[in-house]
């Protein structure tokens, strides 16, 4: 059972809302600025707050990027109500942990409790990038483009397909929200390590730096805008990568936490021109092969094929095809993912890739 509700979470008339046991999954995302309270307090209030998931230390501690569950903490609840701010990439980790969180529901059959999910505007906007997965993935990724041009509500609707589940499942539109008319969706940082206006729009190539030996400056106060390691040299003979609109400045910094805690790297910040659209994911996969060809200190560590997922893009980074075959092959995927989406989406505008 699905259905999409157009209006706030507190009208629902519900009864495992109004007077059930209820859980709460979210981030500090879930603020409620016409009321000046987090969605739990709703349920707090009403005094059936049975159980509150979150991440587990302040909100913005670098490594707190993900709401841990036991699936007995699921038992005996009738309403598990999600709220957080999804970054529009496939591996973001708390949506992930949503999307884990539904297989718990689906595994619990006629014992699942209802889901309602409040539904967020997408950070990273409509737009499309990359391809869908092929072959082997991290756990709890849904098939959909790296950038994927969803809400949480949609991917949730799409995940509720993809897996079989047969719970209640309601999104609630974030257009009911007074939160999404009065705030900006980067306003409150989904996450520690996407703080900014430009975060979500780096972060669909750039969170694949994660799984190699340069870092996207996590740490530091401008993630995925910069990228670097201790290994590389600066050269004014170097002629990087780089799409039309986009600047790469030789620079320095020191991150706070993560790879290379502590220790001085020497890299780039990715400068977007005003005006210019920026396919984070195509450009991305072109530094790393300039970084791969220049630097054997660079390597693509545990984990990265499988949050790629895509075998034609992994043959590009090796050397065996050319950029152009790459691509070629993105934009077709681009094209599939898009006709995939809008058998889900939920709002009038439709995702849509960059020409």
């Amino acid at each position: 059972m699905f259905s999409f509700r157009t209006t706030a979470l507190e009208d629902q008339l519900d009864k495992a809302l109004a007077e059930g046991r209820v859980g709460c999954f979210c981030t500090q995302n879930c603020w409620d600025t016409a009321r000046g309270r987090y969605m739990y307090d709703l349920f707090k209030e009403r005094g059936n707050l049975a159980r509150l998931f979150m991440p587990k230390d302040a909100e913005l501690t670098p490594g707190t990027n993900h709401i841990f569950f036991e699936r007995a903490d699921l038992a005996g609840l009738d309403a598990v109500v999600v709220e957080i701010q999804d970054a529009g990439s496939r591996y973001f980790n708390y949506t992930k942990d949503v999307l884990s969180l539904m297989e718990a529901l689906r595994d619990m059959g006629d014992e699942a409790p209802s889901l309602y999910v409040v539904d967020h505007l997408n950070p990273a906007g409509r737009i499309v990038e990359g391809s869908m997965p092929s072959g082997p993935v991290e756990p709890h990724t849904p098939k959909v483009a790296h950038r994927h041009g969803l809400t949480l509500g949609e991917l949730c609707n799409l995940y509720y397909s993809e897996i079989g589940a047969s719970f209640a499942l309601h999104v609630v539109s974030a257009l009911a929200n007074d939160s999404s008319r009065q705030l900006l969706p980067w306003t409150i940082a989904p996450a520690s390590d996407i703080p900014g206006m430009f975060t979500s729009g780096m972060y669909p190539g750039g969170g694949l730096w994660n799984n190699t030996t340069i870092t996207p400056a996590i740490g530091t106060a401008r993630p995925y805008e910069y990228l670097g390691a201790p290994f590389i040299r600066h050269s004014r003979m170097d002629v990087l990568p780089a799409p039309q609109g986009v600047l790469m400045r030789p620079c320095t910094f020191k991150p706070a936490a993560g790879r290379y805690e502590g220790q001085m790297c020497y890299g780039y910040q990715i400068m977007l021109q005003p005006g210019n659209g920026y396919h984070s994911f195509l450009h991305t996969i072109q530094l790393m092969r300039y970084f791969r060809e220049r630097y054997p200190q660079f390597e693509l560590l545990d984990g990265f094929e499988a949050k790629l997922a895509d075998p034609s893009v992994m043959e590009y980074l090796d050397g065996r095809t050319s950029f152009q075959d790459a691509r070629e092959h993105v934009k077709v995927e681009e094209q599939k993912w898009i006709r995939k989406a809008k058998r889900f989406t939920l709002y009038e505008d439709q995702p849509y890739r960059l020409k």
